[in-house]
């Protein structure tokens, strides 16, 4: 009798996922996504250590909980749908397969530091910001993911402030692009700062390696 109780309970657990499975699946079939944009979608969820699932196409509620995670860091509503504004914050254009120039994994998340940290800087300075960003990314000195240097704490005044969450423009995606494909202006540096607005001992002591703009590139 008790394990016909527990086999009733256990079917009726299967029976709520399965249906929430579902329920999932005809949410994001309205915005007709694919299985590649689905794998779009989790592949930068994951570069980015929102996702840590596998990159199967399967909207399942990991992925849900993922998507739902990222909005709420992004200020969006949270609904784990990826509508066109998730989208825009993730750098896709809803309706096409594959990635293109300004959705690769990345990208929009680098031109938001960009935007953020850089604008009214010369072209080169916005790639040399992007630079340092990807320089910490291959250094045992900091995380390995774009997510996890752009959020770790004290590194960007940016994400304590809120510009990390400002629309970046196409400049800012350009310089992106470049310094994903392999421009460097700052000769492998990991750290800038603009000396007219900071007092930080540690920051000035440092060699400087080059100037770009207002700012100041050292390793």
């Amino acid at each position: 009798m008790e394990q016909r109780k527990k086999r009733t309970k256990y079917l009726v657990m299967a029976a709520i996922l399965l249906l929430c499975s579902i329920a999932a699946s005809v949410a994001f079939a309205k915005y007709g996504l694919s299985t590649e944009e689905i794998k779009t979608i989790q592949r930068k969820l994951k570069n980015w250590g929102y996702y840590s699932g596998e990159v199967d196409g399967i909207y399942g509620s990991a992925t849900t909980n993922a998507v739902k995670y990222f909005q709420r860091t992004n200020g969006l509503d949270v609904d784990g749908i990826v509508g066109s504004k998730t989208a825009e914050k993730l750098g896709m254009q809803l309706g096409k397969d594959k990635d293109s120039a300004t959705s690769q994994p990345d990208v929009y998340l680098l031109a938001r530091v960009v935007y953020g940290e850089a604008r009214g800087e010369p072209y080169r300075g916005k790639v040399a910001v992007a630079a340092v960003v990807l320089n910490r990314m291959k250094s045992p000195d900091f995380p390995n993911t774009m997510a996890g240097v752009v959020y770790q704490k004290d590194a960007f005044s940016i994400v304590d402030d809120g510009q990390i969450n400002l629309t970046p423009d196409e400049e800012a995606l350009r310089a992106a692009r470049d310094a994903l494909n392999g421009v460097d202006p700052t000769g492998g540096c990991t750290f800038y700062y603009n000396p007219d607005k900071t007092n930080n001992k540690y920051m000035l002591s440092k060699p400087v390696v080059t100037v770009i703009g207002n700012h100041r590139f050292c390793k």
